[in-house]
């Protein structure tokens, strides 16, 4: 299977000004090298057969027969080649000369699309040689014994593959305000690709990717880009060979600029998740009717092998870079606050009340809470904070819990719940030293008791302090620890809690209280309910029992996020985690969080209110909106179907 994957290549070629013959063979042979590295799509620069500076030289008639017969080189020399090939050259059709990309596979010509804007300013001057094909609809021409459409209304359409439609645009048509590109997203062009000649100066190449990933986040596609490089003329200009790939606004591959040398940047993109987003986004059910476009189809090469040809971020919640990863973590943890300060500015209320574990997601909730009060001017010490030890509490967690509770300067409790607890087992007839679900979540539900008691008893909110992964898996209680009156962190994943906490403690607090940030930080998630060992260790490992969080979020962001199919998610993490987990062990938390995902939904169904954060967000009244009662067993069939391992 290929799960929606594409490969595609952008090739920069080396070159002699208007000397076609030298450029033509350049040019297969880079295409032989992309078909041998299992490309389906090659894109050349723009003009790629003459080369761009050629100047008056476009005007001889020898230079666009030379052009000509190259093109029918081309065609001659890939018969039998079945990736798409998108060749630049100038074309003389109806006494008008135009700048041209031609679709190319196996020695036939699919379509010619010729260039819409014409630069005419600074250093450009190609009107002074070529005409817009703005205008062009509805046209067939007669090139090499071949009719073959021609226009600016030309979108290509596989025909074996579901969401795989590209459409064109050369240079300039991108750095316009409206650019074509964006008129062929609209009416389903998943892959964009983009024939150019940009020389450089200084600065330019920044904003040439910007505009690029800006262009292929606008149009939720994938644009494949390649520019003319060194070897153009150099009279006024430099060209210096810049292409790249991005998806959805992320730079999958991107060539080096200054090389004289022939260069190809080849990667997968992901056409399903194209089709996934524009499902999501109902701008894109809204087809402009400014252009008629017509389908030419065409069949894709499926690929020749299994391997996938890029990376996955096996972080997907958490920027892989510093800086970003620290101005993220200042955002989202701004968003909590503003949320929190919001709803008591509303409620008029100025209590708060929260259960301290000395885990990460407390931690979080106080630390936001504190801050909120911080910016509203109350004093702290209107915020309850309460640890309440159980069977399962380790001395590292409660000292760390009240060592965190005197350093926020809050008003402190500690209230154990063992007795309540024994009490309650016996009430109910349980025997207290069976460690079942019902011996686990008779402290989560006397813990939440006591919180919504002191709550109403003061006159005050119970913050939540459940995320967005435990939500996902359902590893909270009903209407215990799932429970509360504004939840803080629930559109944050677990993977992010920790570094959110990891940013707290290095750029927002300082001293001792970094200190027991740390200390938190390094101690293992547990909900701390089964007893800990002769040596007062913890013994229940959350991600012992359910599984590793960061494979979790991994699954939740590709399942949520994009619509990916259970084998699909495998595959991925298969790339995203090799050498840390085999097929195996991804293959069984894959299962337990599909099991968990669709039995758990009736907690997501009755959530309190808290921020989204992210792109993802589990709240029944926002982003996810999912029956109770939904049976898994399609996903779990399709990943059975389409695995061997």
């Amino acid at each position: 299977m290929n799960f929606g994957f594409v490969r595609v290549a952008a090739a920069i070629p080396k070159l002699k000004v208007a000397n076609c013959e030298y450029n033509t063979a350049e040019i297969i042979e880079s295409a032989k090298q992309a078909q041998t590295k299992g490309a389906q799509f090659v894109v050349f620069p723009e003009l790629a057969i003459t080369s761009y500076t050629c100047g008056d030289l476009f005007l001889q008639k020898t230079l666009q027969n030379d052009a000509i017969n190259s093109l029918k080189t081309i065609l001659e020399k890939t018969k039998g080649l079945d990736c798409i090939l998108l060749v630049g050259m100038p074309l003389l059709v109806n006494s008008r000369l135009y700048n041209c990309a031609v679709v190319i596979q196996s020695g036939k010509i699919l379509g010619i699309v010729p260039k819409s804007f014409i630069p005419n300013y600074s250093e450009f001057y190609e009107v002074r040689w070529f005409c817009s094909g703005m205008d062009s609809h509805n046209e067939n021409i007669n090139l090499l014994g071949q009719a073959v459409p021609f226009g600016t209304d030309l979108l290509f359409e596989a025909e074996n593959m579901n969401g795989l439609c590209f459409g064109i645009e050369i240079c300039e048509d991108l750095w316009t305000a409206i650019p074509p590109s964006s008129y062929q997203a609209i009416n389903g062009a998943t892959l964009l690709f983009n024939l150019s000649a940009s020389n450089e100066i200084v600065g330019k190449h920044e904003y040439r990717e910007s505009i690029i990933k800006m262009q292929s986040a606008k149009c939720a596609a994938a644009y494949v880009y390649t520019s003319s490089g060194v070897n153009e003329s150099t009279t006024d200009l430099v060209f210096g060979g810049h292409a790249l790939i991005s998806e959805y606004g992320v730079v999958l591959a991107q060539s080096e600029r200054f090389s004289f040398d022939q260069q190809l940047i080849i990667s997968d993109v992901d056409i399903d998740r194209m089709v996934s987003e524009r499902l999501k986004n109902s701008s894109f059910t809204h087809r402009t009717e400014s252009i008629q476009f017509r389908k030419v189809l065409f069949s894709v090469r499926e690929p020749n092998n299994s391997e996938v040809k890029r990376t996955f971020d096996p972080l997907p919640f958490v920027p892989s870079e510093l800086s970003i990863r620290n101005k993220r973590c200042n955002e989202i943890f701004n968003i909590q606050t503003s949320g929190l300060v919001k709803r008591l500015k509303h409620t008029g209320i100025d209590k708060c009340v929260i259960g301290i574990s000395g885990g990460l997601d407390s931690t979080l909730a106080l630390l936001v809470i504190v801050k909120a009060y911080d910016r509203l001017g109350i004093d702290r010490k209107n915020i309850h904070a309460i640890t309440m030890p159980g069977f399962g509490t380790s001395d590292n967690t409660l000292n760390n819990s009240l060592e965190l509770m005197r350093l926020m300067n809050v008003t402190t409790f500690q209230i154990d719940i063992k007795e309540a607890c024994m009490k309650h087992f016996n009430d109910i007839g349980h025997d207290p030293a069976v460690y079942d679900v019902t011996y686990e979540n008779v402290q989560a539900r006397e813990r939440t008791q006591i919180l919504m008691d002191i709550a109403n008893k003061i006159g005050g909110l119970v913050i939540g302090t459940g995320d967005l992964s435990e939500l996902a898996l359902g590893w909270c209680t009903y209407n215990g620890d799932h429970m509360s009156m504004y939840a803080v962190n629930s559109g944050v994943p677990k993977t992010l809690v920790k570094y959110l906490v990891q940013w707290a403690a290095d750029y927002v607090f300082k001293d001792e209280t970094s200190e027991v940030l740390k200390s938190i930080i390094d101690t293992p998630i547990s909900p701390e309910l089964l007893p800990t060992d002769d040596a007062g260790q913890i013994q229940q490992k959350t991600e012992d029992i359910v599984g590793p969080y960061e494979l979790h979020d991994f699954f939740l962001y590709h399942f949520v996020r994009y619509g990916a199919q259970p084998s699909k998610i495998f595959v991925m993490a298969k790339y995203a985690f090799e050498g840390k987990y085999t097929d195996e062990v991804i293959d069984k938390w894959l299962r337990t969080f599909l099991k968990r995902f669709f039995s758990q939904q009736f907690k997501r169904s009755c959530l309190p209110d808290g921020p989204k954060v992210g792109s993802i967000s589990l709240s029944p009244r926002g982003d996810w909106r999912m029956p109770s009662d939904g049976d898994v067993n399609s996903w779990l069939k399709e990943l059975k179907l389409n695995l061997f391992i």
